[in-house]
């Protein structure tokens, strides 16, 4: 697949994560795997600029390219403004957020709150596409605000006769949150009646659900989210799969160790000491879910404040894992989509 002249080869993409695809998980998702990372949502307010978490949210240094930075905001000015300012910083792709169903964006009647104003949605799409006439232009949505109220295809062609070229459907309405199955008869129904690439995201947490997802929606590519959280071979166990038809077996304990040791310490220099330790707290969550043993790791990494412990308390974890094998035990009652092949 080919988006607006940028080569992808097995078009799975990273789903922007607010306080998750920082830089850090963005290189480690596409180190093993995944075609495209977007970035963390950046507020369109020129006010917020200059705040660290702005500043984080905008720092790419050495990432891997494509580079794709979200937007969002209510505006259609300064999401114009915003979005020049990101492909001035780098950005090689815009992507617009109208797909968060957050209560302090959609209070603002940003994110997925956008979908109730397709007025609006065409003026900020249009605004942004003309600010970057050099880049491409991407929208994340969801089918809609509530099940009353689906209309992704009208944003979907909204977006298509705005320039924008490629979208992203969440198989959710707003009102849905992340609650229930996503359905993907909305996402199949938009794909047949664009011209444009449409991305499917929504419960995408294996390889054999990868592919039921594409042949079921037609769609040209996958988006994935709150799967990829701790597990970020996914893309690399799709990928395989999609393209063989053969599964590949979960990481051994001494790849998930490694991996785990240099996301640590990438998250402790990206937001340095106290900073980095709080953020990996979370991430080192999602690694060991499900794992033997793994209640009381977590409950002792909360109580650790400096790098050092984090480091050798996952050494410890990962030590008293391998003595059970090659390969990481899952509890019966919580039982990993990666643990089926252990």
């Amino acid at each position: 697949m080919e988006f607006a002249g940028i080569p992808l080869h097995n078009a799975l993409f990273v789903a922007p994560m607010a306080g998750v695809t920082d830089r850090p998980f963005r290189q480690l998702c596409r180190r093993l795997g995944a075609d495209l990372a977007v970035s963390e949502m950046v507020t369109s307010n020129a006010q917020l600029y200059a705040t660290d978490k702005t500043r984080r949210r905008t720092d790419h240094t050495g990432e891997t390219g494509p580079i794709s930075v979200q937007i969002a905001g209510a505006d259609p000015a300064m999401m114009a403004a915003a979005a020049r300012l990101n492909a001035d910083r780098g950005a090689a792709i815009i992507d617009i957020n109208m797909g968060c169903p957050a209560k302090k964006v959609c209070n603002v009647a940003a994110g997925s709150a956008l979908m109730r104003d397709e007025g609006l949605v065409a003026r900020i799409l249009e605004a942004v596409v003309a600010a970057v006439p050099e880049l491409p232009v991407s929208l994340k949505f969801r089918t809609g605000w509530d099940h009353t109220r689906r209309n992704a295809l009208a944003i979907g062609r909204i977006a298509e006769a705005s320039g924008v070229r490629l979208v992203a459907i969440h198989g959710r309405t707003r009102a849905d949150l992340y609650t229930g199955d996503a359905e993907y008869d909305t996402i199949a129904d938009v794909k047949s009646r664009l011209g444009i690439p449409v991305i499917a995201n929504g419960d995408i947490d294996s390889p054999q659900k990868a592919r039921a997802v594409l042949r079921h929606t037609g769609a040209d590519g996958l988006m994935i989210g709150r799967a990829a959280q701790g597990r970020p071979w996914i893309f690399r166990e799709i990928a395989h799969y999609l393209a063989t038809g053969e599964l590949l077996p979960p990481p051994t304990v001494a790849e998930a160790h490694a991996l785990c040791r240099e996301h640590l310490g990438a998250l402790h220099g990206f937001y340095g000491g106290i900073g980095g330790v709080r953020v990996a707290r979370k991430h080192l969550g999602w690694y060991t879910r499900g794992i033997a043993g793994s209640h009381g790791f977590r409950q002792h990494m909360n109580t650790l404040e400096e790098p050092g412990a984090q480091f050798d308390a996952l050494d410890a974890f990962f030590s008293e894992q391998a003595g059970r094998g090659a390969r990481l035990q899952y509890e019966n009652t919580q039982r990993s989509a990666m643990d089926t092949l252990a």
